[in-house]
């Protein structure tokens, strides 16, 4: 028997291949959920704080993505009113899919809060 032979002997031993990717996939599936629409009320606040924002700036922002609500906190490293998005970090996050945003540090060029209740 060669080495090899002998290595696979030990390697772990998965009775049910691909079960767990498959329970993974599932559990993924079934919590799903829609978009929801947000009032009138809601889409103005939001346009008064996406136009508080500044490249630099740290929120919190809960959005919707593949199907999933998210909530983050990162850095703003742009903002595209043309495009409709902004970067959180690295993410692109599209203004139709952001529920609320929440600024958590001060803008750094003018060192003031600009946090606003939800």
């Amino acid at each position: 028997m060669t080495r090899e032979e002998r290595a696979k002997q030990f390697a772990p031993f998965d009775a049910m291949k691909g079960l767990s990717a498959a329970l993974r996939d599932r559990e993924e599936r079934h919590t799903r959920t829609e978009r929801r629409e947000l009032s009138e009320e809601q889409i103005e606040h939001l346009s008064a704080m996406l136009s508080r924002l500044r490249p630099g700036m740290r929120i919190r922002i809960r959005f919707f993505h593949a199907f999933h609500e998210r909530e983050r906190e990162g850095t703003v490293t742009e903002i595209r009113a043309v495009g409709q998005y902004l970067v959180l970090d690295e993410d692109r996050i599209d203004f139709e899919n952001i529920y609320e945003i929440r600024i958590t540090e001060y803008d750094p060029k003018t060192r003031q809060a600009h946090s606003a209740p939800a």
